[in-house]
């Protein structure tokens, strides 16, 4: 496990498509370096030329896994590519995607980013008919449903196997001679569709675009499959309309400010969270610190709306790896360290606005706000860019349980003494909407507990390595506020 990996919720993946391109597969590896901070666990491109497919995946980051040497054999003119992040215990080069597997129809390739709620009730009546299945991932449920199926076109298969799955799903699908891409009804995940020369690219996010010279055009819409040949593009409708529930986490953390996601760039839904979070809870103090980096934007917005000047007081290290603290090293900060250094210089006898993106369990941003004080500042005033965070996420993202969410049991007033901090506020779910825009679009169950699509309890027993739903566990008490140094 990633030291600090739970500081924040996870993005599940990112995935792209590139159709009728020479040299895909180098085009797919440069995306998947943009979209990197969707995944670091592994990463895999799918080329087809014609003939055939060819995957190569592995474990590890887009360059260690795609060199130069292993692109180049990579020969197609199409390709699809994915990074992945896996939930605790099933990080396994089996899950690794894209899968690949043969069938009646032939080849095919299929990434996914998302979560299937009803992927185990899919896979024990297919199991009970018959089928094998190599991976826990929940995408295989899907790879199973389309070999099944007597369609005679891949993407009429689709088209009759997706209302049987339920959540979030934004798929890129690769046959011999053609690339699908396909959005969920509620449209959770992001997936953009782009122009490079006179073919067609998909991404999650517009930032892989960027990188490859390819231009945005549009969102791939919620509820639409689009079917990439050579320099043609044919859109369909999945049967049925559903209301659209885009994750607005999305903005608060998961995309680059850079990315244009959801139609809206981030950076500007950002920047106005942090406006609105200053106008809703200013306080009293003499600067504005981020909590490095996906808060950046959101403090400066928080630092224009209230006239306090805006200082880089927090330096991340951005080399941190697989991280070991030997059991002798007893300062319990030591894995905050690691990751974050206060400048003294700039805290010493400040009162400080310190703004973050969200609280999860609370626990780092406690000693955080330790080493700030222990750097001089006199006051820790901490603002967050979204609301408490009091339920999990069951549409594709990696979310603690329930019972280890702190805000799912405690006030801010509570939590506020247990960090430290002289005062706690959050940005109220009006104000984060408002920055979002069209906010009657947006998922709100991590806020809520309104979910959008209902799921059973079963999904949470570990079968599949998305999140699914987790069972009702008794709220533990808060860690003891004295640390037993």
């Amino acid at each position: 496990m990633y030291g600090n990996r739970r500081r924040h919720w996870n993005e599940e993946c990112g995935v792209v498509g590139i159709a009728a391109v020479d040299s895909a597969a180098e085009l797919a590896s440069l995306a998947l370096h943009a979209l990197q901070h969707r995944g670091q666990e592994s990463a895999g491109i799918t080329v087809a030329d014609g003939h055939r497919l060819t995957t190569h995946k592995m474990m590890g980051l887009v360059a260690d896994v795609f060199d130069e040497e292993t692109t180049r054999g990579l020969t197609g003119n199409y390709a699809i590519g994915h990074v992945r992040y896996s939930t605790s215990g099933s990080s396994h080069i089996l899950n690794a995607q894209p899968l690949q597997v043969a069938s009646h129809r032939g080849t095919v390739s299929l990434a996914h980013n998302g979560n299937l709620v009803n992927a185990h009730e899919l896979r024990r009546r297919m199991e009970l008919e018959g089928s094998i299945f190599a991976t826990t991932s929940d995408t295989e449920v899907i790879q199973h449903l389309l070999a099944r199926n007597r369609a005679a076109t891949c993407e009429d298969a689709l088209l009759e196997i997706l209302p049987e799955v339920k959540g979030a799903y934004s798929l890129v699908v690769l046959t011999r001679e053609k690339l699908i891409a396909v959005r969920d009804p509620h449209g959770f995940r992001p997936l953009c569709l782009g122009r490079y020369r006179d073919s067609y690219v998909v991404a999650s996010e517009s930032c892989a675009f960027d990188i490859i010279g390819a231009q945005y055009l549009r969102d791939v819409e919620p509820g639409e499959m689009v079917v990439l040949g050579d320099g043609e593009l044919v859109s369909r409708r999945l049967p049925g309309k559903a209301p659209e529930k885009r994750c607005v986490f999305e903005h608060v953390y998961f995309s680059r400010p850079d990315s244009t996601v959801f139609g809206r760039n981030v950076e500007t839904a950002r920047r106005r969270s942090g406006e609105i979070l200053g106008r809703e809870a200013p306080a009293e103090a003499d600067l504005v610190c981020a909590v490095p980096d996906s808060s950046n934007t959101a403090a400066l917005g928080y630092a224009r709306a209230t006239g306090l000047p805006f200082e880089l007081a927090l330096i991340r290290n951005h080399y941190v790896g697989r991280t070991f603290i030997s059991p002798a090293q007893k300062v319990r900060d030591m894995s905050v360290r690691i990751k974050f250094n206060p400048v003294a210089e700039v805290l010493a006898g400040k009162r400080v606005v310190v703004v973050d993106d969200s609280i999860v369990r609370g626990t780092t941003m406690r000693k955080l706000v330790k080493l700030i004080k222990g750097a001089g500042a006199t006051e820790v005033h901490l603002r967050i860019a979204s609301p408490p965070v009091t339920n999990p996420c069951y549409y594709g993202i990696d979310t603690p349980v329930r019972n280890e969410l702190i805000a799912s049991s405690h006030t801010v007033d509570e939590i506020a003494t247990y960090l430290r901090v002289d005062s706690l506020a959050y940005l109220s779910l009006p104000g984060l909407l408002e920055a979002a825009d069209e906010g009657d679009k947006y998922c709100e169950a991590c806020f809520t507990g309104n979910y959008p699509v209902s799921f059973a309890e079963e999904a949470g027993k570990d079968v599949f390595d998305n999140h699914a739903a987790g069972v009702e566990i008794p709220v533990q008490q808060l860690p003891p506020e004295k640390d037993p140094t």
